[in-house]
């Protein structure tokens, strides 16, 4: 039994082995490849564009590399106005929010405006509120103004398994969500004013900037419901109908710019090769390397576990 167990060991490591050769072979490669930006403002489609836009694509889920490229558009002195080309169902809170934040305070002194493409809702929307001034096809879905939280109860199909868990926790509200059994009145409750918390967080953000141009109750808006472009322009929810790039000669012509109208096309700075950081990641995949081994030679099975 050990010897096929030393067997199975020196299989798994000449194996491991050889992927690890090809991590190194594929890596050196991707360096080659990688060619200096030259610039800490990414990859731009027209250099001497005055209009620089800002692709907030997919669902919102991080800040950073948005954040990034709005900081470039606004160190560029060449750059004089930004435009967010929003094309999202919205994302999780707090990404949304900062993002939000830095197009409100960059606004103060380069004008950002917002384009919405196919969809622009819930943190898309909440993206776009923070502009100026919000263009939108008339077929755009946006709108959406709400928060969602959504948890299963597997508990019926646990006891039809015979599938138990046993939870131990500090805290009558840790363990919230838990799919093994069914939420509480209490817990419900918690949740639903966190919830509407953070809804009066969205329509207060909106209404900073809004508040002369929504037509009708702001609570009667946003309840959740989704508006073609069109319709959104008559609740003042948006201000004005047209593709991103009429909105760019539009801009362009409000702002008197010089020269003739482009855009600028801004794309996230790529990441120059660090030799430490190759280091790290060689040292990971050798420590998984290592624990796979130690897993495969001990009586006791692994586990992986993820908080």
């Amino acid at each position: 039994m050990s010897q096929d167990r030393s067997k199975g060991i020196v299989s798994i490591f000449i194996v491991v082995t050889a992927l690890f050769f090809v991590f190194l072979f594929f890596a050196f490669f991707s360096i080659s490849q990688i060619k200096d930006i030259g610039s800490s403002e990414g990859v731009l489609e027209s250099a001497s564009a005055p209009i620089a836009v800002v692709p907030i694509e997919e669902p919102i889920m991080e800040s950073k590399k948005i954040v990034e490229m709005l900081l470039a558009a606004e160190k560029s002195k060449t750059v004089k106005a930004i435009i967010l080309r929003i094309d999202s169902p919205g994302g999780a809170v707090a990404p949304t929010q900062e993002i939000y934040e830095e197009v409100r305070r960059i606004d103060k002194s380069k004008p950002v405006y917002a384009s919405f493409g196919n969809v622009a809702a819930s943190g898309g929307y909440y993206i776009g509120a923070g502009a100026r001034k919000i263009y939108a096809n008339a077929g755009t879905l946006t709108g959406s103004i709400g928060v969602i939280m959504q948890m299963s109860d597997l508990s019926e199909i646990y006891k039809f398994l015979k599938y138990r868990t046993e939870t131990i926790k500090a805290g009558r509200y840790k363990d919230i969500g838990n799919p093994g059994r069914a939420m509480t009145d209490e817990e419900r409750d918690f949740l639903q004013k966190m919830v509407k918390g953070t809804h009066a967080q969205f329509i207060t953000d909106i209404m900073n900037v809004r508040k002369d141009k929504i037509k009708g109750e702001i609570t009667e808006l946003a309840q959740g419901q989704i508006f073609h472009g069109q319709e959104a322009k008559e609740f003042g929810l948006v201000d004005e109908i047209a593709g991103l790039w009429e909105a760019g000669r539009r801009i362009h012509k409000e702002l008197e710019l010089q020269g003739e109208f482009s855009l600028r096309f801004m794309k996230p700075a790529k990441k120059k090769f660090d030799f430490s950081d190759f280091l790290e990641e060689s040292g990971a995949f050798m420590n998984s390397v290592r624990s796979l081994i130690e897993a495969k030679s001990s009586a006791s099975p692994a586990y992986l576990y993820q908080p």
